[in-house]
């Protein structure tokens, strides 16, 4: 039983870097401008010293030159998956009845195929009241950004026919991205802020009330929802374990 990161080939990183950069006919200093690093975080990525670079410099020299980093977490085969994939469906299941409650029809894991794009929506909801449609993104970590938002962008797009199909005639389409609520969420929703920010402006309770009360204009919206299994599980350990109160009584 254990888990390895998979290592870097510092060399031959550092010789795709170089190629990508004299591609766009760059030197290295108009590389390191463009990802905020100084120009010796090149020239050691360059030379295959890359792997003595923290994982932030490797991404942001990356992303200069048109390229993305991808470090890879093995565990015990395939059962990190497993584990993953129990932590999403949990999560899918709170949004499920979080948004009964709120009076939407909804279903879980929307396959589409639109225009001859495919995908899976992980929650696509209705409140046919205000005939308001909702794209739901669940998250049980959160991923690479960029792709993130593309990937639920072309769904917001997609799921105008997608809710047609199922006879849900949609005046206005939303989005809400749905996170676990674990420090290391938060810690990385708080480094891309102003993309957040902007990307999402409308948060938490204000959620909430949208879900409880939407009046047909759509939203974009991130909301943070711990796992309500596990807590409900914390909470019946934490009922058991409570100490009973000492007997203050005198002896006599």
């Amino acid at each position: 039983m254990g888990f390895t990161i998979v290592t870097m080939d510092a060399i031959r990183f550092g010789r795709g870097i170089r190629a990508l950069r004299r591609r766009r006919g760059w030197r290295q200093s108009d590389l390191a401008l463009a990802a905020g690093v100084s120009r010796a975080a090149v020239s050691r990525i360059e030379i295959g010293r890359g792997d003595r670079l923290t994982v932030r410099n490797l991404d942001a020299i990356a992303a200069a030159a048109g390229a993305g980093v991808e470090i890879r977490l093995s565990w015990n085969g395939e059962m990190l998956d497993g584990l993953l994939d129990s932590a999403h469906a949990r999560l899918v299941d709170t949004v499920l009845r979080r948004l009964e409650t709120a009076g939407w029809e909804s279903s879980p894991e929307v396959s589409f195929s639109v225009y001859g794009e495919r995908g899976s929506i992980d929650v696509l909801a209705f409140h046919r009241p205000t005939r308001s449609l909702l794209v739901v993104e669940a998250k049980s970590v959160v991923p690479d950004l960029q792709a993130m938002l593309a990937s639920l962008d072309r769904k917001a797009r997609l799921a105008g026919p997608i809710a047609a199909d199922r006879d849900w005639p949609a005046a206005s389409v939303s989005r809400l991205l749905v996170v676990g609520h674990t420090r290391t969420a938060r810690r990385r929703v708080d480094s891309f802020g102003m993309t957040f920010e902007l990307a999402f402006p409308v948060r938490g309770r204000a959620v909430d009330r949208w879900l409880r009360a939407p009046d047909g204009r759509p939203i974009a919206g991130l909301r943070f929802l711990p796992d309500d299994h596990q807590t409900s599980g914390r909470q019946r350990v934490a009922r058991r374990r409570r100490p009973q109160k000492p007997d203050c009584r005198l002896e006599r």
